[in-house]
């Protein structure tokens, strides 16, 4: 009898989960990186959103987390770009892509 029930893979529209060795902001500062892939979510401190950023370094898959407002709207904006290359920088006192 064959199965006549579908796979969940078929059906279910979830993200894949982001991979990467955790590194922090300051680590890539002016340091060219390949974006791959990002996630918002909601941050537990002050009701705001967080982004995950997924990126190539010499070869290596890394993340950073961070609440940076133009670094979300910058990842949200140019997401139909993705893969690309980019610099983070550090304006003042937020971070943004070069």
């Amino acid at each position: 009898m064959p199965n006549t029930y579908p796979h969940f893979k078929e059906f279910a529209d979830e993200p894949e989960p982001l991979e990467g060795k955790k590194k922090k902001i300051a680590e890539i500062l002016n340091v060219e990186i390949l974006v791959t892939g990002y996630k918002i979510g909601k941050s537990k401190y002050k009701d705001k959103d967080y982004l995950t950023l997924q990126f190539e370094l010499d070869g290596e898959k890394y993340i950073i987390f961070t609440g940076s407002g133009p670094l979300i709207n910058q990842a949200k904006k140019y997401e139909d770009k993705m893969p690309y290359y980019t610099t983070i920088v550090q304006r003042g006192n937020y971070y943004t892509m070069s």
